[in-house]
């Protein structure tokens, strides 16, 4: 079942009770009860110590797992009464305010924010009034993620306006919403009615959405394991082969790759496979003197094409 970002988060506040009553629970049991795999479950553990009361005090959930059983070594500290200072509070009623006023948030979690809200101002006093002087502005990104939520809630189709980087054009399509992921950034993952296949489509790239009356209607899929990246390679994939100098070596951190071969000046020779070598024309812009296509060679050509393309503009 496709979850999205707002299940996960419910999820992993229920995750909190339960560990807390349950000391060293084993890791099969509580993914059963929660109706989720193994990966899955150690994902929001993965998260769960970033959370707290303060990251000021070291009060944090110190959550860990050796991979059979979880353990919560402080439970007590965290469960002690919560006290906001002044700029505490000023934040998160800031962001409390602002989220309400997304659009596409649904009309009872709008309501029930509002009145957690209200009781946040009166415990707050003074920092009350100074919140109110603040205000924050979503990207349009925070409005497609809203939208894509709903979308995936209620079941219904959507529009598109979606820029492609690798083909550099804005295409119109309607889309059967799956689920809601985050690698590095945020993406939906949907059935394309253009295409007739199962496509990614990363929300910061949404340059119009709406939300259609249409029901959504997705044919079954198996949901991928993003638990190793985004990008996942096949053997069958064409083989690219890069060089890069010392400060492109991060490169081999974010590509996923066959091999990296260390190089005398201190650099990389790369290979790895994707499905569409045409993209990697960015990346090598990207790199200037930091890096180089060696093959195969049409791409090596035609990303020395984009460069003097791009020269050539910067010239005019």
């Amino acid at each position: 079942m496709a979850t999205n970002a707002i299940d996960q988060t419910r999820r992993m506040l229920s995750l909190v009770t339960y560990l807390r009553e349950r000391p060293g629970a084993r890791v099969s049991d509580v993914a059963r009860a929660f109706g989720v795999s193994e990966d899955e479950l150690i994902g929001d553990l993965d998260v769960l110590p970033m959370c707290g009361t303060s990251f000021r005090g070291g009060d944090l959930l110190d959550i860990d797992t050796d991979g059979d059983r979880i353990w919560w070594h402080n439970p007590d500290d965290v469960a002690e009464p919560l006290r906001l200072a002044a700029d505490e509070a000023t934040a998160l009623l800031v962001a409390a305010r602002a989220v309400a006023t997304l659009p596409g948030l649904r009309e009872g979690d709008r309501q029930a924010l509002l009145r957690a809200t209200a009781k946040l101002e009166a415990a707050a006093g003074e920092a009350a009034g100074a919140s109110s002087r603040v205000s924050v502005t979503f990207e349009s990104e925070g409005g497609v993620f809203a939208d894509v939520d709903r979308a995936i809630a209620e079941r219904r189709r959507l529009w598109l306006r979606y820029y492609s980087p690798a083909r550099d054009e804005l295409t119109e399509r309607e889309v059967d919403p799956i689920r809601l992921f985050a690698v590095g950034h945020t993406y939906v993952e949907a059935w394309c009615r253009l295409s007739e296949a199962r496509r990614t489509f990363r929300l910061d790239r949404v340059a119009e959405i709406k939300l259609l009356d249409a029901p959504a209607d997705p044919p079954p899929v198996e949901l991928r394991d993003l638990s190793e990246g985004l990008v996942q390679p096949a053997a069958e994939d064409p083989e690219v082969v890069i060089e890069v100098a010392p400060g492109g070596r991060w490169v081999a951190e974010y590509y996923p790759h066959d091999s990296a071969e260390e190089l005398p000046d201190g650099g990389l020779r790369i290979t790895l496979r994707t499905p569409d070598p045409a993209s990697l024309r960015r990346l090598a812009l990207r790199l200037g003197r930091d890096g180089r296509i060696v093959s195969p060679q049409a791409l090596a050509d035609s990303a020395r094409q984009a460069s003097r393309q791009a020269l050539a503009a910067y010239g005019e």
